[in-house]
């Protein structure tokens, strides 16, 4: 089918945007809706019907760029499009599969992605798709050409910047955030018009850095060397570069910071606002509402960038606007969406050996004495194991919260690392660490853990152990189904208030994308993209030997039950 022979759709509007979450016959927003929740109402495909879910059509994405696919894809207008590796994008049709159009984004030699040349998803608004690139670009597309709109500069690339998530829209606005902490760039958040990609508010995430609106000055982030030593904030990190979530009914964007920079927390001493927290923003003017900060003077490399989805937790007889976080440190926090007043923290790892616990009236961790040594003070300074890893307890990999159940859906990982700080100085463009280590699993037989976490009670309700990291996204249903892949090829299906595998299917290479599903012609579909990457095989020290044999592919693999099967 041509693009041409395509029906005449009036473009998404934002309306469409805030129903993605009960819409079933499109997917519009990464995340599946604005606040992240990926969850569908669908449930054509359940416990019942599962083991009759067969591939429908699949699509390559082609030539020597594998690598990572971290990429959801999107459906809207007959289309479905998909980001891949190394800043592409395609539309394809829907029904068969077919190629419709595709862009390659033309990237410059000396790029510095830090964790794999992924690409996490795009956004979709009036007739445009947007994506970031590589190379800290934000590009929009035509959806029916594929020709270039406008396209943006988010960054210094030579001195960094990058970018990999996925955008959000609000209010007409697209936002995004800057990769690059471990070179020592500047996080922030900048929201643009979305039909010109004019910037409208940028705010940055290190104290002491001047916000603007409308081209104007509105405000520096926080109060300057409050937190921050010297000049270390200049070059601060604490990168958005996971994305935000937005609670509508409260109105406010929530992103993640990464780690402060460098990792060698002696040069830096005090809290290093707003560094590895999840702040809330307002979207007209981008001041900062509330923060939290799940890791303050942060010397492990537990980027607080993970995301922080907005539910409804009933508990006590009363239901709570509240919104939960798997932290890379290893805790389940659930705060008020509102205002960001604490609420718990709960460990859905089995180690946390930087911490003995988090105080229940401040919400700060109690630090063990676990902090790699100061090189300043001994050659090389103490090295020490910690546990998590800096890969996390969660990283980027998103969970899932599913309405029926209350419960949401954590990919976990098991893994720990020695780890000792160096002496470092900021040069542009060079990488801004200051500290060594080596990743090690914590147990034999298992390393990533799907974990059903009661946020009412912290507890976890059942766990599914995969012998290799999980490093996918997790998607689940109102047909009692949690969605979700391995590095060892499956895509598989649980049973989600039990944890009972029951269904998988090889995809011939490793999965580390993010399930969605939508209806279409009364059927329900389920897609996923498979291709083994990321950050894994980059920095996993003793666990990437573990995976080293895995093939790498590029596929988008989309489902549908059986008709024989359907009810």
């Amino acid at each position: 089918m041509l693009a041409s022979c395509l029906p005449a759709f009036a473009g998404v509007t934002d309306q469409m945007i805030s129903n993605d979450a009960a819409s079933t016959d499109d997917v519009v927003t990464v995340g599946m809706s604005q606040g992240g929740q990926r969850y569908s109402p669908l449930n054509k495909i359940n416990t019942s019907t599962v083991a009759d879910l067969v591939p429908v059509w699949t699509f390559s994405f082609g030539d020597e760029k594998q690598r990572g696919q971290e990429t959801q894809p999107l459906i809207y207008n007959g289309k479905v499009f998909v980001t891949g590796s190394y800043s592409r994008i395609w539309a394809l049709d829907a029904k068969t599969g077919e190629r419709l159009w595709a862009y390659q984004h033309r990237l410059p030699d000396g790029i510095m992605p830090c964790c794999d040349v992924v690409n996490r998803g795009a956004a979709l608004y009036d007739n445009l798709v947007i994506f970031s690139t590589l190379d800290a670009h934000l590009v929009a597309l035509n959806q029916d050409t594929g020709k270039v709109v406008w396209n943006e500069t988010l960054g210094d690339y030579k001195a960094g910047y990058s970018n990999t998530a996925a955008p959000l829209i609000v209010d007409g606005k697209v936002i995004t955030g800057v990769s690059g902490g471990e070179f020592g760039i500047v996080g922030r958040v900048d929201a643009r018009d979305a039909r010109t990609g004019k910037l409208v508010w940028t705010r940055p995430t290190v104290e002491g850095h001047m916000g603007y609106l409308n081209g104007q000055e509105n405000g520096i982030t926080g109060k300057l060397n409050a937190s921050w030593p010297g000049d270390m904030w200049k070059f601060g990190g604490a990168a958005t570069w996971l994305g935000c979530t937005y609670g509508a009914d409260v109105r406010l964007i929530y992103c993640g910071t990464g780690n402060p920079a460098p990792w060698n927390s002696h040069l830096r001493p005090g809290d290093n606002l707003y560094s590895s927290s999840t702040l809330a923003i307002t979207p007209d003017t981008g001041k900062i509402a509330w923060s939290y900060q799940t890791t303050p003077h942060d010397g492990w490399d537990f980027d607080g960038v993970n995301e922080f989805i907005p539910f409804d937790m009933k508990k006590d007889g009363k239901t709570v606007k509240a919104g939960a976080k798997a932290d890379r440190n290893g805790f389940f926090y659930v705060l008020d969406r509102g205002n960001g007043k604490f609420i718990s923290a709960s460990p859905f790892v089995t180690r946390q050996t930087w911490t003995k616990g988090v105080d229940a009236k401040t919400g700060r961790p109690i630090e063990a004495d676990t902090r790699p040594g100061d090189p300043a003070q001994a050659e090389r300074g103490k090295q020490v194991f910690s546990a998590p890893s800096f890969l996390g307890g969660k990283n980027w990999m998103p969970m899932a919260y599913n309405q029926n159940t209350g419960l949401f859906y954590v990919p976990a990982n098991e893994w720990g690392m020695d780890i000792w700080n160096e002496p470092i100085a900021y040069k542009k463009g060079a990488a801004y660490l200051g500290a060594g280590f080596t990743i090690h699993p914590l147990y034999d037989d298992y390393i990533g853990a799907l974990r059903a976490m009661d946020p009412a009670t912290g507890k976890i309700v059942w766990e599914y152990k995969n012998p290799a990291p999980l490093w996918g996204g997790v998607m689940t249903t109102a047909g009692d189904l949690v969605f979700t892949g391995t590095p060892e090829g499956y895509f598989k299906a649980f049973d989600a208030k039990t944890g009972k595998e029951l269904w998988k299917f090889q995809t011939g290479s490793g999965v580390v994308g993010q399930p969605v599903t939508w209806e279409q012609d009364g059927e329900q579909y389920v897609a996923v993209a498979s291709g083994w990457g990321g950050a894994v095989p980059l920095w996993g020290g003793e666990v990437a030997k573990k995976v080293k044999d895995i093939s790498q592919g590029g596929m988008l693999w989309v489902f549908k039950l059986h008709r024989a099967a359907a009810p």
